[in-house]
C-alpha cells in the first residue's frame, strides 16, 4: 500500500511517502524551491518521494491532505458571525481568496497532481482528507516507540482546534479532548511574537531565545487579563486584548494599554521590556504544558506522552516538562510543526483509515529524521564542477581526519552528508558545525556566518555515551527537541559584577567549558548523537573527541538567515561563497574558502528576505 500524503496552502508546505506502514521519504517543498516557509502544492516535494521509493504515480494507492478545508471554512465564516460587524474588512479580504482556491481545494489538488504526473490517473478518486490535529496526533503516536500513549497536541488553530488530547494504542488513535478556536496557546504565543516585533509563524522560536536575557515580570499581568488557566491545565484566552479573530494583526489596542505602549518595530533594537515579555510568555506557556501533562497522567494513567504540534516545537518547555518527571517517557515528533502533518496524513489513512497493521519500532520509526534527498559520490562531484567550486575528493578517514582538524583549528565547517532532515532542526545532515569551545564563537557565527541576531543561542551534538557527563540529561535527545543545563562541574561561577548584568550584556560572559553552546542560564537545547543513525557524524564528533578531549560540537543550521536548510550541494557551495564559513564537506569532496575563485563570492547578507 503506497499513500502519499502532504501538507500545503498555509506554510510549511510537505510532502511523505509511507509503504505498507514504513516512512520511505519525506521533505517540506522550501528545500527545493529556496523559498522559505513555501505553502505551495510541493510539487517538487511529491517528485522527490516518488524518486525515493522508485514509484511511478499510477503506483500511488492514495494521496491525503492534512486537514479539511471546508471545516476551517466554517471557523472563518462562525468567527465572522460571532464578532460581526467587527472583522468586516478581514473578512472580505480574505472571502475571495477561499471561494477562489482553498474552498475548493480537492479540484485544485487533483489539477495540481495531474499538472505534475499527467491525467493517466484519477487523482479525485485516490484523494483523503484527515483532520488537521488527528494528523499531528498520528504523526506523534504511530511512529514513536511506544505501543500505547497519550498524545498532546498543542498548536495555533487547525480547522477548530487549538489542543487535543487522543489514546494511542496499537495501530488505533481515539481523540478524548479538544479545546477550540479562538482559545489556543501557540495563538498566546504568536501574540506576543508579534507584539515584542518577530514575525508570526516564524519568530516564535526567537521569542523562546530571547527569553533567558529577561525576567517573568509580566507573567502575572498575562494570567490575570489574557489566559485564565485551569489546574487540569486547560485554559480560555480574553478576546477583548486580541485582534486575531477581526482583523489583520494578533493584538489591538487595548493589548497596547495593558503593555504599556505600541508593538516593537522590527529589527528596532531589542529593549529589556521586549526580553521580559519573552521570559513572562515562556513561563506560562511551560506551566499550561506541565499542567496539562499532569491532568492527563491524572485522568488516564497513560505511562508515555507523545507530543506534535507547533507548540511541541518549544524544547524549553519540553525540557521542563521532562524534569517534572510526570510520564515515565516522552517522544516528540521532530517535524512537529505544520510540516510533519504531512506524515501524519498518511499514517492516519494507513492505519486508521484502511487499518494496515503497524510495526513498533523500539527507538522510533522515523530513522532519525533522514528522510530526505542524498546524493551520490559522483553525483557531487559533476555538480560542484559544474558550479565552479575548487576541491578534493578524500577517503572517508581523510574526510573524518581533515574535518575534525579543521574544527579543532577553529574553523567554521559546513557540514553536507547523506539524507537530508525532516524538520526545522539540522542535526548533522546539512549542518554548520564549530568548536563549542570558544568564547567568542556565538557571536561570530550569529554575525559573520548566520547573519541573524547575536543573542540567538547555538546547540551542542554530543555523543550519546558522554552526555551524562556534560549535561544534565539521562535520556536520549536525537531531535534537538529538550533543552537541559550544561553539567555543573563544566559550568563557569560568575563574578559579583557579571551577576548584576542585564539584557544583551549578559551575552559576552563565559558560562562553562563550551561557552558557544551554553545559553545565559546555562542551558542548551542537546542532539544526541547515535552511531546506528547517523555512523559518519558520530564518527567526526569521536575524532574531535582524541583531539580535544571534548565530544560537544557546535550544531546550526545550514543556511543564513531567511534562507532555507540547504538541499543539494549547489546550495552547500552557494552558502560557502556567501558567508565566512571557511570550510566544507560534501560527501567525501572538501572545500576550502581560500582555494575558491574570488569571483564567485555572493553576498548572502542581503539575499534573502529576514525571517
Amino acid at each position: 500500500m503506497n499513500i502519499l500524503g502532504f501538507s500545503a496552502y498555509y506554510h510549511d508546505s510537505a510532502a511523505c511517502l509511507v509503504v505498507d506502514g514504513k516512512i520511505i521519504a519525506a521533505a517540506q517543498e522550501e528545500r527545493f524551491t529556496r523559498k522559505k516557509h513555501d505553502s505551495e502544492f510541493p510539487a517538487q516535494a511529491v517528485k522527490y518521494c516518488l524518486a525515493e521509493a522508485g514509484l511511478k504515480p499510477e503506483n500511488i494507492d492514495y494521496v491525503v491532505f492534512y486537514d479539511k478545508p471546508f471545516l476551517k471554512f466554517e471557523r472563518l465564516l462562525e468567527t465572522y458571525l460571532a464578532f460581526a460587524p467587527r472583522g468586516f474588512k478581514s473578512f472580505v479580504a480574505s472571502l475571495p481568496v477561499w471561494l477562489k482556491d482553498k474552498l475548493f481545494q480537492k479540484r485544485m489538488i487533483s489539477d495540481a497532481l495531474k499538472e505534475q504526473f499527467g491525467d493517466q490517473v484519477n487523482w479525485a478518486e485516490r484523494l483523503l482528507f484527515s483532520e488537521h490535529h488527528l494528523s499531528h496526533a498520528a504523526s506523534a503516536f504511530f511512529p514513536s516507540p511506544f505501543e500505547e500513549a497519550a498524545v498532546l497536541t498543542m498548536d495555533g488553530v487547525g480547522e477548530w482546534t487549538t489542543t487535543s488530547l487522543a489514546i494511542g494504542q496499537g495501530n488505533q488513535l481515539t481523540v478524548q479532548k479538544e479545546i477550540h478556536f479562538p482559545h489556543s496557546l501557540g495563538l498566546l504565543y504568536s501574540a506576543i511574537t508579534y507584539y515584542t516585533g518577530f514575525k508570526v509563524n516564524s519568530g516564535e522560536y526567537k521569542v523562546m531565545g530571547l527569553a533567558p536575557y529577561g525576567v517573568p515580570r509580566y507573567a502575572d499581568l498575562i494570567k490575570t487579563h489574557l489566559i485564565d488557566i485551569k489546574e487540569d491545565g486547560t485554559f480560555h484566552l480574553d478576546m477583548r486584548y486580541f485582534n486575531y479573530c477581526t482583523g489583520l494583526t494578533m493584538t489591538n489596542e487595548r493589548f497596547d494599554q495593558l503593555f504599556g505602549g505600541p508593538p516593537r518595530k522590527a529589527e528596532s533594537p531589542l529593549t529589556q521590556k521586549e526580553m521580559d515579555l519573552a521570559a513572562s510568555v515562556q513561563a506560562v506557556t511551560e506551566e499550561i504544558v506541565i499542567k496539562l501533562a499532569r491532568g492527563i497522567r491524572q485522568s488516564n494513567g497513560q505511562r508515555n506522552l507523545c507530543l506534535a504540534g507547533g507548540v511541541a516545537l518549544n524544547c524549553v518547555a519540553n525540557g521542563k516538562l521532562l524534569k517534572e518527571k510526570i510520564f515515565d517517557n516522552i517522544w516528540i515528533q521532530p517535524a512537529a510543526g505544520d510540516a510533519g502533518g504531512a506524515v501524519g496524513a498518511a499514517l492516519a489513512a494507513c492505519h486508521l483509515m484502511l487499518n494496515q497493521p503497524r510495526v513498533v519500532e523500539p527507538t522510533d520509526a522515523m530513522q532519525g529524521s533522514y528522510l530526505g534527498p542524498s546524493y551520490k559520490q559522483s553525483d557531487i562531484d559533476s555538480r560542484l564542477r559544474a558550479a565552479g567550486a575548487v576541491f578534493t575528493t578524500v577517503s572517508d578517514d581523510e574526510l573524518i581526519e581533515q574535518t575534525a582538524q579543521a574544527l579543532a583549528d577553529g574553523k567554521a565547517v559546513g557540514w553536507h552528508q547523506g539524507r537530508m532532515e525532516f524538520g526545522p532542526r539540522a542535526l548533522g545532515g546539512r549542518s554548520i558545525i564549530a568548536d563549542p569551545r570558544s568564547p567568542t564563537l556565538q557571536k561570530q557565527l550569529n554575525l559573520k556566518v548566520k547573519y541573524r541576531e547575536s543573542f540567538r543561542p547555538f546547540a551542542p551534538s554530543v555523543l550519546r555515551e558522554d552526555v551524562t557527563e556534560w549535561f544534565d540529561i539521562e535520556t536520549d535527545s536525537p531531535y534537538m527537541l529538550l533543552v537541559t543545563e550544561v553539567a555543573k562541574n563544566k559550568q563557569l561561577p560568575m563574578t559579583a559584577e557579571q551577576e548584576k548584568l542585564f539584557g544583551i550584556d549578559k551575552l559576552n560572559v563565559p558560562r562553562s567549558e563550551i561557552p558557544a553552546i551554553t545559553h545565559v542560564d546555562y542551558s542548551a537545547r542537546v542532539q544526541t548523537v547515535h552511531e546506528k543513525t547517523n555512523p559518519r557524524y558520530y564518527q567526526l564528533i569521536s575524532r574531535f573527541k582524541s583531539l580535544t578531549g571534548c565530544p560537544v560540537l557546535v550544531n546550526t543550521s545550514f543556511n543564513v538567515r531567511g534562507e532555507p536548510i540547504v538541499c543539494t550541494p549547489e546550495d552547500a557551495f552557494n552558502c560557502l561563497m556567501g558567508t565566512e564559513i571557511e570550510f566544507l564537506a560534501v560527501g567525501n569532496s572538501i572545500m576550502r574558502k581560500e582555494d575558491q575563485n574570488p569571483a564567485l563570492i555572493k553576498d548572502y547578507k542581503n539575499a534573502y528576505e529576514l525571517d
